[in-house]
């Protein structure tokens, strides 16, 4: 019992000392909390979809990683329509040699949604 009470007292210390602290400058900058809330429904559509097959949100898998698309693209409306675009019809040798799958079934609409969330993860 009294071992419970010294690790409930340093994890209570613990969480008291680190609630005021402000974030290190190295520490990665993170979406605004409004950016994440407007873009939910990227995120959901990219569950829906069958996007995860080929792409990962930081590492390559068949397709590139979503970072790394974020990295590479500027978030302008031009890119966003061009990778909406890319989402529809599909499209190859930007990223290798794999063509992406079409997915003509995506609305233009969702698939601005899904590349907006995307471009939030650009560090």
């Amino acid at each position: 019992m009294k071992k419970w009470f010294i690790m409930l007292a340093i994890a209570g210390t613990v969480y008291a000392c680190g609630s005021n602290s402000t974030p290190p400058a190295s520490e990665e900058k993170k979406p605004a909390s409004g950016d994440m809330v407007q873009n939910q429904k990227g995120l959901e559509l990219i569950g829906a979809s069958d996007c995860t097959t080929c792409h990962k949100i930081s590492e390559k898998n068949i397709g590139p990683a979503y970072t790394d698309v974020a990295k590479k693209y500027d978030n302008t409306d031009a890119n966003i329509d061009y990778l909406a675009k890319k989402i529809i019809e599909g499209g190859e040798g930007v990223w290798g040699a794999i063509p992406m799958t079409p997915h003509p079934d995506v609305s233009e609409a969702d698939a601005k949604e899904m590349v907006k969330y995307i471009m939030t993860l650009k560090k």
